[in-house]
């Protein structure tokens, strides 16, 4: 069920800092793949700053991700933003991030069962195009970041296909800005669009209000200098949350 357009459109749960949020951060620069600089992004606009979940590419590196993306997950079942039966990770950079996020929960004490899809449907053995277990009762998405939807409209059409229901979206960063391009920008961000499109809440581990709390507190200059450009940044293309 959809919200309708006069309900309040929520940024993600964690716009403002989580116990969790400024030790992501720091993991995510020291590993290059949170950086700074000036970058052009694919609405067309200068950034101050690039997020490349995909440099997360070793074993160490992933296993730490998936403990804060783990975090992310129980902060948000303890704030009963939703209640979870399962998780679901859209091919391709969703498939190590499930994986990965529920190995980490059963570490954590928590079991839950994930699944993942494929490109193309299999035609031979089990057939089609879910892997892992069934898509049933409450299911979580997990991916990366969220730029145009298309990654959670696919998905949510693919579990409701199997007759479960899509409660929620796990990601590692909000960007926190409006959508659409350069030029013609949207009202809402895309965080914002999966609320109102699906009525889904949508959980960051980090967030874009993070992001700058946690340059205005470090006493690293190569950091701090760029909290000003942040700050522009988020002024002009921002969304409130």
């Amino acid at each position: 069920m959809s919200a309708s357009p006069q309900t309040p459109l929520p940024s993600s749960s964690v716009s403002k800092a989580s116990g969790y949020e400024a030790e992501f951060l720091r993991f995510a620069i020291d590993a290059g793949v949170l950086r700074f600089g000036s970058f052009t992004t694919k609405a067309g606009r200068q950034s101050p700053y690039f997020f490349n979940a995909g440099l997360f590419y070793s074993g160490g590196l992933l296993g730490r991700l998936a403990g804060f993306y783990a975090q992310a997950f129980l902060a948000a079942e303890t704030s009963r933003l939703w209640a979870a039966d399962g998780l679901y990770g859209p091919a391709y950079k969703g498939i190590p991030l499930v994986s990965a996020t529920a190995v980490s929960l059963f570490q954590q004490g928590r079991d839950i069962r994930f699944s993942f899809n494929r490109k193309e449907a299999k035609d031979h053995g089990e057939g089609g195009t879910i892997v892992g277990a069934p898509l049933a009762g409450k299911i979580v998405i997990v991916d990366d970041v969220i730029s145009a939807g298309t990654s959670v409209r696919e998905s949510v059409e693919a579990i409701r296909a199997q007759g479960a229901t899509p409660v929620g979206v796990l990601i590692a960063l909000d960007r926190m800005e409006r959508g659409g391009t350069a030029d013609h920008p949207s009202a809402t961000s895309a965080v914002q669009e999966v609320w109102s499109q699906f009525g889904i809440p949508v959980q960051a581990i980090a967030s874009l209000n993070g992001l700058l709390s946690f340059l205005r507190a470090s006493d690293d200059p190569g950091l701090s200098q760029y909290q000003q450009a942040v700050q522009d940044y988020r002024l002009r293309w921002g969304v409130s949350g």
